[in-house]
């Protein structure tokens, strides 16, 4: 399960970077400013990429607090190093105390 909501995650990031990519820089900082001639219809595509982002952030954080929330359950069941050694230094012989 969690290598499927790895894989999953891994194509939204894709995604989100895709689209965040083809998205009109609003800034006039670089000068791609948009022009009056073509002004409705790059706003008609902004608004879709806007929405299509937003759902698609939403998705990728919402798989990564799943995945987070499955890895920490696996290691719950785990053990602590320091209960493992103890496990480890049982099963060695002891040496006897001298009186």
């Amino acid at each position: 399960m969690e290598s499927l909501l790895i894989f999953v995650n891994i194509i939204l990031a894709v995604i989100l970077i895709i689209v965040i990519l083809l998205q009109r820089s609003e800034g006039g900082a670089l000068g791609l400013g948009v022009s009056q001639d073509n002004f409705t219809s790059a706003r008609s595509v902004g608004t879709f990429l806007t929405k299509f982002t937003s759902i698609i952030a939403t998705l990728f954080i919402i798989c990564s607090i799943a995945i987070v929330a499955i890895s920490r359950d696996e290691l719950r069941e785990t053990q602590s190093v320091l209960e493992k050694e103890e496990e480890e230094n049982s099963n060695l012989p002891q040496i006897p105390k001298s009186e």
